[in-house]
């Protein structure tokens, strides 16, 4: 028995052995051609696309179908975003950012200090961090909901103020940055097992731009990083904030100017426990003050004003600060005399229009006790706009495409909004089978947030600019608006939706 399987055995070696005689160019062809079959399947197949590479004696350049630059909140909430989405499950989504991984955060380690870095995220911006499970992370930190905004004119008892009916609703929350990052993180961390790659303290040096025309590899963008290795991507989407090195290398042309102001940050601890729900901002001549809400205690303001007037804000003691805070709430120096009798004539007008409205009934702001050592700082503020939000193979999203005067509040939200209607951009893309890079897809996600943003920057930049005078004629004409607008509840409706989106 043994012998007759030897001799099986040793007759399949001949045969072999004859065919190999035989017709060896034809065995070797096909068992290259299996090979390359099987490389092939491996680099492409629509699953992993990890890899791309130009020529066999090259050596590879990872491939993935998105690489988003910048690990900011834009940025993160992208990425989570994309590796979030189950028609997206077979494309490969890289983040790149130049800073260090962010510390995971917990109740502990936030203690009772708070960061003088905040954003008001609207409850749109809720509705896509709950969707990437952020949300539920952030409640467990800690945000604060305000469910009334009070804005007043320094120069006039003029006010307009934003709330739900019976404050049931929240118009807003108060979240630090640091505590929406930490979030973000925590969820790349659970994607990073699935098509999700992160690469921290790494930053881009150039990008080759794509040629126009072709959807081959050749139109792919190749990214080279610090440390002139390279990765290419179907898209590569600039969330790299104000100073975009994106937006730079990819040629995009960008409007932006300087505004005479920098914005004071610091956290507030206020003279008395409140339950502190209302969002505070008067409108100074030098610029706008707000005092938002972070506790039952304590506040973050940003107090926009002139450069000199930072500067020295800063030099103060924390007496001397928390004094001059409480006089920026308060003081009636700014007054003009000569303008009650016509608003208040305009007043009584507007209340036979609308007698029962009891939004514009006027609160007091809460005095301010203290502050918390460390926190103040000071940064320049302007305004930025890109002339165009995407180009073959390229989208900017955030800062990189949009920057605001943060009197209204709305910078990250408008961030978060173009992280919303960009995935839904490639969602659709993906199920129509088409190309995420290419122009015809990236322009719809242009034209929908130009059509969003761009108003809103210029309401913004004109508010501020209406609100940096004392001509009489200036103050009147604001006043008389603001109280027609606070008395005008569709429009004051419409105001709220359209900072909500």
């Amino acid at each position: 028995m043994a012998m007759q399987t030897i001799c099986q055995l040793h007759n399949r070696c001949l045969k072999s052995l004859a065919t190999l005689v035989v017709c060896p160019a034809r065995s070797l062809t096909c068992l290259a051609k299996k090979q390359r079959e099987s490389c092939h399947h491996h680099r492409f197949q629509s699953r992993v696309r990890r890899f791309s590479q130009d020529s066999s004696s090259k050596p590879v350049t990872p491939f993935y179908d998105v690489v988003i630059v910048g690990g900011g909140m834009a940025g993160g909430a992208l990425a989570c975003a994309l590796g979030s989405e189950v028609t997206l499950a077979d494309h490969k989504i890289l983040l790149l950012d130049h800073g260090k991984k962010p510390p995971k955060l917990t109740p502990e380690s936030l203690g009772s200090e708070y960061s003088n870095r905040v954003c008001a995220l609207n409850p749109q911006s809720k509705k896509l961090l709950s969707g990437i499970g952020a949300w539920s992370t952030i409640e467990k930190l800690r945000c604060k909901p305000f469910h009334r905004m009070q804005v007043w004119d320094a120069c006039s008892d003029s006010l307009i103020a934003f709330n739900h009916p019976d404050l049931i609703q929240e118009l807003a929350y108060i979240v630090e940055n640091n505590v929406t990052i930490s979030a973000l993180t925590e969820q790349l961390e659970h994607l990073k097992q699935g098509n999700v790659d992160v690469w921290y303290e790494t930053g881009l040096a150039n990008l080759k731009v794509p040629v126009q025309g072709t959807i081959d590899q050749e139109s792919w963008v190749t990214v080279t990083l610090k440390d002139m290795s390279k990765v290419k991507t179907r898209l590569l989407v600039g969330a790299d904030g104000a100073n975009s090195q994106v937006r730079k290398f990819g040629g995009f042309t960008m409007t932006r100017w300087t505004y005479d102001q920098s914005a004071v940050v610091a956290t507030l601890h206020l003279a008395e426990q409140t339950e502190n729900h209302v969002a505070w901002q008067r409108f100074l001549p030098t610029g706008p003050i707000a005092m938002l809400p972070l506790s039952e205690t304590h506040s973050s303001l940003v107090w926009s004003t002139t450069h000199e007037e930072a500067k020295k804000l800063l030099q103060m003691s924390d007496d001397e600060f928390v004094e001059a805070v409480n006089h920026a709430f308060w003081d009636d120096s700014h007054h003009v005399a000569s303008l009650d009798i016509v608003t208040q004539i305009f007043e009584d007008v507007l209340k036979v229009l609308q007698p029962d409205d009891s939004s514009s009934v006027r609160q007091l702001p809460p005095s301010v006790g203290g502050i918390q050592p460390g926190s103040r700082a000071k940064f320049p503020l302007g305004l930025g706009h890109a002339m165009h939000y995407v180009k073959p193979r390229i989208a900017l999203i955030g800062d990189a495409a949009h920057r605001v005067h943060p009197l209204a509040g709305q910078g990250i939200n408008l961030g978060f909004g173009d992280v919303s209607c960009l995935k839904d951009v490639l969602v659709k893309c993906a199920n129509l089978g088409g190309d995420f890079g290419s122009i015809s897809s990236l322009t719809d996600y242009e034209t929908q947030r130009q059509r969003h943003v761009v108003p809103i920057m210029m309401v913004i930049d004109a508010l501020k600019r209406l609100y940096s005078t004392t001509n009489p004629a200036a103050v009147l004409a604001r006043s008389l608006g603001l109280q027609a607008t606070n008395a005008l509840k569709p429009l004051k409706d419409t105001i709220i939706d359209s900072a909500s989106r």
